[in-house]
């Protein structure tokens, strides 16, 4: 792989990421499209450590407040005494689905999940449920801080879906916060909020291993797209969906989908 390749899949995971459109497909689908070599799992989790810079640096504010509002608390013995400190409570037991999915199916990570066919067909049928999800948004609807215990243990099990490539983390979990009527701004907020925990944890496994093994000189302009891109994601997502719905990327999934399927046809 060259720095280039590394800085276009940093790029894509950057996007793919925050927008639900599945940053996992499209680190499959894009270099099997360009006939790059297949650059592993490992790396594609190396690039999510860009994106938790994002989402840590656009969040940063917020996650003063949930860990500084959880430590009062504890300090008091009423640990979830305060909706923020609740939040941080429910978003760690939301993580728990995604890390034991992620433990249970990494070797199925590594090879069969890794299929263009699979892509889009998770595509295609993630881009109807979130078209689906979508029409549930309520404007009206609670925020993150008023999320219920029962309503972060679904959105947790959507999260541990994601380990399907073309699923998408955001997509799968936005959309589990739609069908709870959450507001359309306040799903996503939620989602990249919960992207936190999960990121850490599965580059806390894979990456020290790549940095054995890969050429940092490749890896880290990826690393370094991810982050940037994957902040204008989140920036772009929350202050679109404040006044607009989520059918332009179920379009795009459907169009991504369709494009694979073509492209799978034409290579028989």
């Amino acid at each position: 792989m060259t720095a280039t390749q590394a800085i276009v899949l940093g790029i894509v995971q950057g996007l793919g990421e925050f927008l639900p459109i599945s940053s996992s497909g499209h680190l499959i689908v894009v270099p099997w499209l360009l006939g790059w070599p297949d650059h592993g799992l490992a790396f594609d989790v190396a690039l999510h450590l860009g994106t938790l810079a994002a989402v840590l640096f656009a969040f940063a504010g917020d996650w003063v407040r949930l860990v500084s509002s959880a430590v009062r608390c504890v300090l008091r013995g009423q640990p979830f005494a305060e909706p923020e400190a609740r939040l941080l409570w429910l978003l760690a037991l939301a993580s728990v689905p995604g890390a034991i999915a992620g433990l249970l199916l990494d070797e199925w990570a590594e090879t069969t999940f890794r299929s263009p066919a699979l892509v889009a067909t998770t595509m295609a049928l993630m881009g109807a449920v979130l078209l689906i999800a979508d029409r549930r948004a309520s404007p009206a609807g609670p925020g993150a801080e008023q999320v219920r215990l029962g309503h972060a243990v679904l959105v947790g099990l959507a999260q541990a879906l994601a380990i399907i490539p073309g699923v998408s983390r955001s997509g799968s979990t936005i959309s589990a916060a739609l069908f709870l009527r959450y507001r359309r701004e306040e799903a996503a907020r939620f989602s990249f909020l919960l992207a936190t925990p999960i990121t850490a944890g599965a580059a806390l496994v894979k990456v020290p291993h790549l940095l054995h093994t890969a050429d940092l000189s490749v890896v880290v302009p990826g690393m370094v797209a991810a982050a940037v891109f994957g902040f204008l994601a989140i920036r772009v997502l929350l202050a679109y969906v404040r006044g607009h719905n989520y059918v332009p990327f179920v379009v795009y999934r459907f169009a991504f989908a369709a494009l694979v399927v073509a492209v799978l046809l034409a290579r028989r």
